[in-house]
């Protein structure tokens, strides 16, 4: 079911926003400490200007591109993002869903409420799969070699969370996981029946891939106190190195801003660098990711594939991001506030938003197939 009223992403977040109780829609819209590197990723977007070209045949126009060994018909990915069960039921499937729908990518967070096996079986059979270094290695390695049964063909290793970044908003809220219905938020939570409900008559909140490295089910709380206790303060790239010997696929590493750190990456056998500062979620103060953009484009030359990920609300900010050296982006807020408006008729609908956007965006630009932009579109 379409939301006649949501034209763009902007008014998907509203809709989320009008849906969701404050602490669960500040979890997924909330950034570190004061969050300017969050606002930066939109503003930086917003202070380029293009340069169109006129009087170029863009009768027949095409997005598509080809990534990682993939065909897509946009140069888009959803995700990684977890918890997007707390969003709307199955939440990882119905984004899984409606990506494949769209011909787009869709790589699914370790720390997601479906399972590898599920997304595979029930969502699509293609999706990247993305990884955080356990403390325990043993549950990382488990959790590479299920990716690999599950035939996904890229594995995305995030580098940029050796602790959790400080979401002080998420602590003002009082956001919790699983949610706290207290004196302080009843009436908020009161307000949004629709979210209750679904939430009542839907599965059982858990962490699909982890949830399973023990025998027992143990209660969320619990687990998600010990997926805390795993994060690993001395991942090194001796790291990188042992998880490229693993894995027989395709290998990202996400959370590259620095150009020599894109070298290193690269000299050791990645086979893409994702340009992303957590979607402004970790160190306050670092730069937007498409400013961070460039510098790194020129420092690996072509060699892997770049991915951009952070700030992308128009479809126009991908050509941007395209035009400076990406091939292609990825998008987690966006299809986060489609899923809490629609469930995964809200994802469909805001990766055609973005598809649309784009496609006017190449031809008013004069750029017939996108795969061929370059720096010249942009003043």
């Amino acid at each position: 079911m379409k939301l006649p009223q949501a034209l763009t992403i902007r008014d998907l977040r509203l809709i989320a926003q009008d849906k969701l109780p404050r602490s669960v829609f500040g979890f997924i819209d909330g950034g570190a400490h004061d969050e300017r590197t969050l606002r930066d990723n939109e503003a930086d977007f917003a202070a380029m200007r293009f340069a169109p070209r006129v009087l170029v045949d863009v009768s027949q126009r095409t997005q598509a591109v080809e990534l990682l060994g993939q065909k897509l018909r946009s140069p888009l990915i959803l995700g990684p993002t977890g918890m997007a069960g707390l969003l709307w039921p199955h939440g990882d499937l119905a984004m899984a869903r409606a990506t494949a729908a769209a011909g787009i990518g869709y790589c699914q967070s370790t720390t997601s409420n479906c399972s590898i096996e599920q997304i595979a079986s029930e969502g699509r059979s293609d999706h990247w799969f993305q990884l955080y270094v356990q403390k325990d290695r043993g549950i990382t390695a488990s959790l590479i070699e299920r990716a690999r049964l599950a035939k996904c063909p890229v594995l995305v290793l995030t580098v940029d969370l050796p602790l959790q970044g400080p979401r002080e908003r998420d602590v003002r809220n009082g956001f919790t996981i699983p949610p706290r219905i207290g004196l302080d938020n009843v009436f908020d939570y009161a307000s949004k029946l629709g979210w209750l409900w679904r939430m009542a008559n839907g599965p059982r909140i858990t962490f699909g891939n982890l949830d399973s490295a023990t025998d027992a089910k143990p209660k969320l709380t619990t687990l998600t106190a010990r997926i805390a206790a795993q994060f690993d303060a001395s991942v090194s790239w001796k790291d990188l190195a042992w998880l490229r010997a693993q894995w027989p696929g395709k290998l990202a590493v996400k959370g590259i801003l620095h150009p020599e750190d894109a070298r290193l990456a690269v000299a050791h056998g990645v086979d893409a660098v994702i340009v992303s500062n957590h979607g402004g979620r970790q160190l306050d103060g670092a730069p937007s990711a498409v400013s961070a953009l460039p510098a790194i484009a020129e420092a690996i030359d072509g060699k892997v594939d770049i991915i951009m990920d952070g700030g992308v609300r128009r479809g126009s900010d991908i050509v941007k991001a395209m035009a400076l050296g990406a091939n292609a982006c990825i998008v987690g807020r966006a299809g986060l506030y489609g899923l809490a408006a629609g469930g995964q008729a809200g994802v469909a609908q805001a990766i055609s938003i973005l598809q649309q956007e784009i496609d006017i965006t190449q031809a008013l630009l004069g750029l017939p197939d996108l795969s061929q932009v370059s720096q010249r579109v942009i003043f």
